[in-house]
């Protein structure tokens, strides 16, 4: 059997990922998950197990879980993992559904493999902008996300809190797509991010698609509020979110962007950013964002705050198509062709868009404090495109408030996080976000919000 339950107690072997290792490798694998790196491996373990979790608060599932731990077991043809009181919901008459043994395994080998090739090791130049591709690059193809054929990849982003219309809206979106043959890419969570595999799933299977691609990108901090939904197949676990935001940019063939909160506007804004960078101009990278009919209102304010904060012409870099996914998927199908003719044109790669130009400023971890957050530049004298690369680090961090446990400490140990700027800029901030908690897209329905932010306007 692949797994065995004694009491608390479940062994795993390897499923997916890290079948044959050496024993130097083995060595290196318990080390660093025995080390500092364990409590990262079990709160990454923990969101994978925890299936169907429907909470978004990173505390609420560790506490609920107190007692779950993983070890890494050695044995002489590889490694596998011991795991202490696991949650039932990953499995199935006392064995792990396959599934998540594979998410389990692709857990392990990102966050202790690969991390501890960056960091012990010093494999990657992390001090230049090259040098961060570089390592997003061997992250990616160490995970055998990178496929030579031809561009198929639709990253797909949107809330985990969004409505039922807005969830069944993805699904028919994802259908669509999968009928065109497409693959999809998500954070990997629920919402708008289940919605669009789930239905491309379908799509798939009406084109008797065996292979289809369901990839889930994620990072360690925001995982444990995001558990991986059923329908992802590939996983891979950034070691941060600016990491995580260019791995979507550098494998995304197209762009879709559903309703959400600030997690989605801190993505849109940092891809506006970089797009808005006068030498990525030429790069076909089509952006639309769609929605039930409905959420028309929801674009109209976000396309508002574009115009009204960064530059006018920042609105030709994305288009709005709501209440029509057949459209939708054609407009999504017509921009992966434009791709594919640019890059053969190029002779670029396929599979990871290497001419696609990031300043340091979209590559260098923001980590949330009150010092960082009241210190952003928020004012109008600066580029359009560096002015993005700060409101995109506002938005990081309420997502850190909001469901990062390091944020939530934050705020409860100092208050909101303040932020201040332009007068115009900040009430133009304020209203959008306003317009976030009035429409419950903070939290997951429920559940009360209160603010992690003060904006002086």
């Amino acid at each position: 059997m692949d797994s065995t339950v004694a009491s608390t107690i479940v062994e795993v072997m390897p499923e997916g990922s890290l079948e044959q290792l050496s024993q130097h490798e083995v060595n290196r694998l318990r080390d660093a998950g025995e080390g500092e790196q364990h409590e990262m491996l079990r709160c990454c373990a923990l969101a994978v197990l925890n299936v169907g979790g429907q909470t978004d608060d990173t505390r609420e599932v560790l506490k609920k879980y107190q007692d779950f731990d993983v070890t890494i077991v050695q044995q002489d043809r590889g490694v596998k993992l011991a795991l202490r009181n696991p949650p039932p919901e990953a499995f199935v008459n006392g064995r792990m559904i396959r599934g998540i043994r594979e998410l389990l395994f692709a857990v392990l080998r990102d966050v202790v493999y690969i991390n501890s090739e960056a960091a012990e090791r010093g494999r990657f130049d992390l001090a230049t902008s090259d040098g961060i591709t570089n390592a997003v690059f061997n992250i990616l193809r160490n995970a055998d996300t990178l496929r030579s054929g031809e561009p198929d990849l639709v990253v797909c982003w949107g809330g985990h809190a969004i409505s039922r219309e807005e969830y069944e809206y993805s699904k028919l979106v994802g259908y669509e797509l999968g009928l065109r043959e497409l693959s999809v890419c998500t954070g990997c969570g629920g919402g708008a991010m289940k919605g669009p595999m789930k239905g491309a799933a379908i799509g798939h299977a009406k084109q008797r698609i065996k292979d289809g691609r369901y990839l889930g990108i994620t990072e360690p901090s925001i995982i444990a509020a995001e558990s991986p939904n059923p329908i992802v197949n590939q996983l891979v676990i950034m070691p941060d979110m600016e990491k995580r935001l260019e791995a979507f940019a550098r494998v995304a063939h197209a762009i879709v962007i559903f309703p959400g909160g600030v997690g989605t506007a801190e993505e849109f804004l940092f891809l506006l950013g970089v797009l808005l960078d006068e030498r990525n101009r030429e790069l076909p990278l089509p952006v639309i964002l769609t929605g039930p009919a409905s959420s028309g209102e929801y674009f109209a304010q976000i396309d508002a705050f574009i115009a009204d904060t960064l530059c006018p012409a920042a609105r030709n870099r994305y288009r709005i198509c709501v209440g029509n996914p057949a459209e939708l998927a054609d407009l999504v199908a017509i921009g992966v062709r434009d791709v594919h003719a640019f890059r053969q044109k190029h002779s670029d790669a396929y599979y990871f868009n290497w001419r696609l130009h990031l300043d340091m400023d979209f590559q260098r971890p923001f980590r949330a404090t009150h010092a960082s957050m009241a210190g952003l530049d928020l004012h109008r004298n600066q580029s359009s495109a560096k002015l993005a690369a700060n409101l995109r680090k506002a938005f990081s961090g309420i997502v850190s408030g909001n469901v990062k446990d390091e944020g939530i400490r934050a705020i409860e140990r100092h208050g909101p996080f303040q932020l201040s700027g332009d007068r115009d800029l900040m009430t133009r901030l304020d209203r959008l976000l306003s317009a976030f908690v009035a429409q419950r897209r903070m939290k997951l329905p429920g559940r009360t919000y209160q603010p992690c932010y003060r904006i002086a306007v």
